[in-house]
């Protein structure tokens, strides 16, 4: 079994900066190389995508609301990454669930496509 763990999640202003951050751990597949991706889930809406990565890091893939302001890139460790957030405005508020699987070649925003998932972190932006 593949566990998913975010951190890094709360409370910050509008324009402030927060850095998410999610790791894999497990014996299933000890030598598997994951491509990740971040999602979030606003209050009445859907899940929709934000950022995925690589499982090289060579390509990265955002969302239109957050490109430019948001960078995904890998941890130090195998199987981790990084969500570096800047200028967030309260349209970012939800719960932030990071995706993983060591089947994508690439990346992908398809939620269908990740196997795995963390429990969520909740970023909160007041205006």
């Amino acid at each position: 079994q593949v566990r998913v763990v975010e951190s890094g999640g709360g409370l910050v202003q509008a324009g402030d900066s927060l850095r998410l951050s999610c790791a894999t751990s497990g014996r299933t597949f000890p030598d598997a190389n994951f491509a990740m991706g971040w999602f979030r889930q606003a209050p009445g809406k859907e899940r929709e995508f934000v950022a995925a990565i690589s499982w090289s890091g060579s390509t990265t893939t955002y969302a239109d609301s957050v490109k430019g302001r948001f960078t995904i890139s890998r941890g130090g460790a195998k199987n981790t990454v990084l969500l570096q957030m800047d200028n967030l405005n309260a349209e970012d508020t939800a719960v932030y669930y990071c995706a993983a699987d060591a089947r994508i070649a690439g990346t992908t925003s398809d939620p269908q496509m990740y196997d795995y998932w963390g429990q969520g972190t909740q970023v909160t932006v007041s205006s």
